[in-house]
């Protein structure tokens, strides 16, 4: 008999950590179809705008629609509590940082206004763009209903960690199957990193997994709870899982790396790990068209006994159109993320998401400093 196990540590990636292997066959940039479902929608470009309050305003949303994107409206945040919410970011933005989350604490202890809910949702409408809006699962049964009765297209229901499996001291929690069956709407659920609870997500109906624990810039969730998966390992598991599910169903659930990416490489990186699709926060929060003013926070960040999330100040880059689509002028690759993009699906070959998802990736921790004494040196 041998002496017993208790358990060993798994080996896991990050963005700086893999790269891409070329492919055998390169074709034009031009020829590749990076398009996204959720749903019976379809979206030009795969990115979706995350769900924070200094980063999606109704106005970036339907800027964000035209561009071909998908920004989701965050139904538990300042536009939703107050109607001049923009005079409360602005507060934010000129708060001292030792002060930044107590004031956005008390910011937040003001109710959700279901008025407010389905305004805004009716203010994106009225751009012609489809309307995605975030709640978390203690409201999505009150508020999801407000907003489709108000026109809302896709219902993201988001929490730091989320499964189907919630265990509480209500009667009867949130179930997602429920859900999708009361709303009749594309339901898009997050976050998750791990193979058999995105299984059983997808099991419950929904249309989008949303993947990443604490990697984002303004959250700090894995330093306050120490939870959380490097995004590449987590991307690649839940895509495992979508495999596994459309295999056995036939029914295609898109996974939506949610956190951490900053460059065009890093998006790459998502899609080759087995993503439809990426949401990002603070490259947007960077944007003219940011409500945040230059700074960003996490949604976490106004919780008022753990904070899991900071506000960080990220400036103004250039236009949401120049983050997307350029031009630019910066050679760090966080401008023209769908230019990057479509780049790489060019030179491995891939004429859609699906055959980039079959590219190699290569343990290669050294790449970025690999030939790179000038760029350290300062000298570029």
């Amino acid at each position: 008999m041998g002496a017993p196990r208790f358990k060993e540590v798994r080996r896991s990636y990050g963005f700086d950590e893999v790269a891409i292997v070329p492919g055998q066959v390169t074709i034009n940039p031009e020829q590749a179809d990076m398009s996204l479902t959720i749903g019976e929608h379809r979206f030009p470009i795969p990115v979706l705008a995350s769900a924070m309050d200094a980063v999606v305003s109704p106005d970036f949303a339907i800027k964000m629609g035209r561009l071909g994107g998908l920004a989701v409206l965050n139904l538990e945040g300042l536009w939703t509590r107050y109607p001049d919410a923009a005079e409360k970011l602005a507060e934010v933005a000129e708060t001292p940082i030792e002060e930044a989350t107590t004031l956005l604490q008390r910011l937040y202890q003001q109710p959700v206004q279901d008025e407010l809910v389905a305004q805004r949702v009716q203010e994106i409408k009225a751009g012609d763009v489809p309307c995605a809006v975030a709640i978390t699962p203690q409201r999505a049964k009150r508020l999801a209903p407000v907003a489709v009765e108000a026109g809302a297209d896709i219902v993201v229901v988001q929490s730091t960690v989320t499964t189907a499996r919630h265990i509480s001291k209500s009667y009867r929690g949130l179930i997602f199957s429920e859900l999708v069956d009361q709303i009749r709407r594309p339901v898009i659920v997050g976050n998750c990193v791990g193979y058999d609870v995105a299984l059983e997500l997808m099991e419950n109906g929904i249309s989008g997994l949303l993947v990443g624990i604490g990697p984002g810039a303004a959250c700090t969730s894995r330093e306050v709870v120490g939870i959380g998966v490097p995004q590449v390992t987590a991307t690649m598991d839940c895509a495992a899982a979508r495999e596994e599910y459309l295999h056995r169903t036939g029914r295609y659930v898109s996974v939506i790396t949610d956190g951490g990416i900053r460059t065009g490489g890093d998006f790459c990186k998502s899609m080759v790990a087995g993503a439809d699709g990426v949401m990002l926060g603070t490259p947007f929060a960077q944007s003219v068209e940011a409500p945040g003013r230059g700074y960003n926070w996490g949604m976490a960040t106004p919780d008022p006994a753990l904070p899991r999330g900071t506000r960080i100040r990220v400036g103004t880059r250039g236009s949401l159109e120049e983050v997307l689509f350029g031009p630019s002028s910066r050679t760090d690759g966080t401008m023209n993320l769908t230019g990057a993009l479509r780049a790489c699906m060019g030179m491995v070959g891939a004429f859609n998401v699906r055959e980039l998802q079959q590219t190699d990736l290569v343990y290669a921790p050294d790449i970025k400093m690999e030939g790179k004494a000038f760029q350290l040196a300062g000298s570029l």
